[in-house]
This record gives structure tokens, C-alpha cells and sequence, in this order.
């Protein structure tokens, strides 16, 4: 379980703790993979496209990465995901208090995530990138947070999992 006190040490954009946003509106908290990986790109191309429609339900996108913010940035504004709020956690202490772990050999490089690396780099011309930032064998995760409670999370089992972002956020939209 989280803490208010974890929500409360979560500064997005080194501004607003993450508490004091959920009680504003619904966060949904995405915790990334390395900026490398094939998945995180689906995820940052996944989130673009779902930004407007997700935003205009009332809720918050932060993405959590393990990079420094200008880093962060930089693939944010290459992803379409300019100004999007985000909190960095280079340690992963963030994604371990979330219950995010590290992965296994057959999480991170099994037959699902091969077949999937494949299928999203022919199908959707995303590429992994040769520079890894953060560590390759964190799990990433999603959390959906109102009021300082989670109301729906996403754990991944596999690195090549792929959340249904709008499903996650029905809990508390209208």
C-alpha cells in the first residue's frame, strides 16, 4: 500500500506533490521503462495519441522515468508530449514503493516480448534505441490515483504488456 507520505515526497516537475495533485483530479501515474526500450517508446506513442481524449475526461497524466528531467524532456517533446508533468526517479526507490520490481530474464527478453518487439518496430515503425537511460530490468506500471488512493493499477508481467489506458481511468471519470 502507499503512503500519503510517498504520495507527499512525489514532486511532479520538482513543483506540486503528487497527493495534493490527486486531490485536484485523477492522476494517472505511469511508470516507464528505460527511454531505450521499444515499450516505453510504444508507451510514450500510446499516451500522445491518448492524451487529449484522456485529459479531457479530468484526468492527469505523470509519467515517472528514470532520467534526469532535461533528458526526460527531450523525449517527451520527440514523442508529441510536450509539457507533460512527470516526476524523476533515477533510483527507482518511486517504482519499488509502487510494488514495481525488477524483471526476469523471461519478463524482459521471453518469446512475448520478442514477437512483440517485432510486431510493434514492422507494424508501427517504433524502434528500440541503442542508448539505454535508467535501468533495463525495472518494471514498468500503471496507477491510477484519486484523493491519495490508488483505484486501479496495471502491473506488468512482461516488459511487452500493454495497458488499456482508457480502461483504467473508468473507476473515476464521468
Amino acid at each position: 500500500m502507499v503512503s500519503a507520505e510517498m504520495l507527499k515526497s512525489m514532486n511532479a516537475d520538482n513543483e506540486v506533490n503528487l497527493l495534493d495533485l490527486s486531490f485536484q483530479k485523477p492522476v494517472l501515474l505511469v511508470f516507464l521503462r528505460h527511454f531505450g526500450c521499444i515499450f516505453c517508446r510504444e508507451a510514450l506513442t500510446d499516451i500522445a495519441r491518448n492524451r487529449t481524449n484522456l485529459e479531457s475526461k479530468g484526468v492527469q497524466i505523470i509519467l515517472v522515468h528514470m532520467s534526469d528531467n532535461e533528458t526526460a524532456e527531450g523525449y517527451f517533446k520527440d514523442f508529441g508530449l510536450l509539457g507533460i508533468r512527470h516526476i524523476s526517479d533515477p533510483a527507482c526507490q518511486y517504482y519499488s514503493h509502487f510494488g514495481l520490481t525488477k524483471g526476469n530474464f523471461n519478463q524482459l527478453f521471453g518469446l512475448k516480448s520478442w514477437t512483440r518487439g517485432f510486431s510493434i518496430a514492422v507494424g508501427d515503425g517504433i524502434f528500440p534505441a541503442l542508448k539505454q537511460i535508467g535501468d533495463g530490468f525495472q518494471m514498468p506500471g500503471v496507477f491510477l490515483i484519486e484523493k491519495g488512493d490508488v483505484k486501479e493499477q496495471f502491473i506488468h508481467k512482461s516488459a511487452a504488456d500493454r495497458p488499456d489506458y482508457s480502461s483504467l481511468i473508468k473507476c473515476c471519470v464521468v
